[in-house]
Order: C-alpha cells, then structure tokens, then sequence
C-alpha cells in the first residue's frame, strides 16, 4: 500500500468511528470555512546528550486573519532515547482573548505527555508521535457542558525527507481524540429533548451519564518545509487543514434541562510560520 492510499484509510477510519452517543437526534450545523495564522518564536536549549528543554511562545489569528485569538506558551522536556523512540513531557499557558469585548478571557493550563517512534529509509524518515494532554479551565463555567479538565489524545504520523542540504520538506496527518465528553441519556421526541422516564426537557432533572464519551474531533493534514538558516536557527512554514466535528452541550447552570445537543463540522485552514534556535 502506497502512502496516499495509506492516509486515505487512516482519514476514513477517523470519519467512521466518530461516536456522538446517547441522544437519538441532534442539531447538524455546517459552518462556514475559516482561515488563520499561527506564528511562533521557539529557543531549544540541549541539557545533555539527547536532552533537551525548550520554550515557545505563539500567536493565533483567526476569523479570516481578522482578529487575535490567543497566546500559546510553552516549556517541554524531551529526550532521545534512541534512534527509535523520544519521549516527552511539558506545560502550556493558553491565554484566549475576546475580540467582542476586547479582552482576556480565563487562562487555560495543560499538561502534555508524549512518545515518538521513528524510522529511516534512506532519506525518508516516518514518526509516529502519540500525545496525551489534559487543559484544565480556569474561571467561571458551566460544568454541565463540558468537564472542567478536558482529556484529549493526539496521534500524527509524520514522513520527512532529509536529502536535501538545508531544507526538509513533510507532510503529516493527525487525529485528534476527546476521551471525556458528556454522555447524555435524553432522547428527542421530534420536538423535544426528553429523559428516559419520557418526561419534558424542563423537568428532566440529572441527564449527564458521565464523561466518558470518546470521538475523533479533528482529523487534520499538513504540508510544509522546514530550512535551515545557520547551524543553531531554523525557519519552519507550513499549510494546515483542520476537519472540525465538535459536539456542543447547551444546558442549564443547574444541570435540570437540556437546551440544545448540536453537532457543528466545519474547515479551518492555517497558514504557519515558526522560528526556532538551538544552542
């Protein structure tokens, strides 16, 4: 099987196993394609021999290039086991930011986790990096629509080609998976959201079966370059594509009645310019 075929599967494999569990019926929305950009400073200091700690800072626009969307901090930890395998850990600050009001909203705080698998064929190099992140939300919320610390898993396989003298061409596609969205026990009645017990929406009392719910919320697919400008700095430009399929939870504060289950898909593309230096 050839490479694009092989991205093919993975891709449709991703579609077919997304699992919107408990309600009979929901919302579908299409939202309209979007664009943004994402740029980066990063420096990566090496610790030891294949230890590394690294710190990067990044800025999202978005809303067509129309407006800032946040700051992405990052301070991570990875060393080289082997040729084969690294692994990682690390810490980002994500500060969102309201275009509407022109604020800051909450900070958000995750912790990172991840190994990467690698192998060479001559100038190829294909990686397997598995991720597991968990972002706990500061401030105010409603805990009825989503858990206070969202669990996610992020696979992408990688394919480089390093036979070229300064630049490093790949590609790459990622599955990204919630591990703990709401699973909910009301149905729809065609007209209304309804409990087992087949009561209204506004007497439904508990319907959060618990946070269990796993699907594919984003497959995404990358095309990019990264050149080498000196021994220790390097520029990294990319084309991102993001398939969205979020499920979205509108309840009371209370928890006692579901307004609304919606199921939003969508396209976002990015443009990527990052900058990093190594000493």
């Amino acid at each position: 099987m050839n490479m694009k075929k092989f991205f093919s599967v993975i891709i449709a494999a991703a579609f077919l196993s997304l699992d919107f569990q408990g309600l009979k019926a929901q919302t579908d929305v299409e939202l309209d394609p979007e664009f943004g950009g994402r740029l980066s400073l990063s420096v990566d200091k090496k610790l030891a021999r294949g230890l590394h700690v690294s710190l990067e800072e990044e800025i999202r626009m978005d809303n067509n290039f129309g407006s800032f969307d946040r700051f992405h901090t990052t301070l991570a930890l990875s060393y080289k086991v082997s040729d084969y395998l690294k692994l990682g850990v690390g810490y980002a600050m994500i500060n969102p930011y309201s275009s509407s009001n022109s604020t800051f909203k909450s900070s958000r705080h995750r912790l990172m986790v991840d190994a990467t698998g690698s192998l060479r064929f001559g100038d190829w190099r294909l990686s397997l990096r598995e991720r597991l992140q968990a972002t706990y939300r500061s401030g105010d919320m409603n805990e009825y629509q989503n858990p206070r610390t969202a669990l996610t898993l992020k696979s992408r396989l990688k394919l480089s080609y390093k036979g070229l003298r300064r630049l490093e061409p790949y590609a790459y596609v990622e599955l990204r998976n919630t591990l703990n969205a709401p699973v909910i026990s009301a149905t729809y009645d065609g007209t209304n959201y309804m409990t087992a017990d087949l009561s209204q929406t506004g007497e439904a009392g508990w319907f959060i079966d618990g946070w269990n719910g796993m699907y594919v919320n984003r497959v995404r697919g990358s095309l990019g370059f990264d050149y080498r400008l000196s021994k220790a700095s390097s520029i990294d430009v990319s084309l991102m594509a993001d398939r969205i399929m979020d499920k979205i939870v509108d309840a009371n504060a209370e928890g006692t009645k579901l307004k609304s289950y919606t199921r939003e898909t969508g396209f976002v593309g990015w443009i990527n310019i990052g900058y990093s230096y190594s000493f």
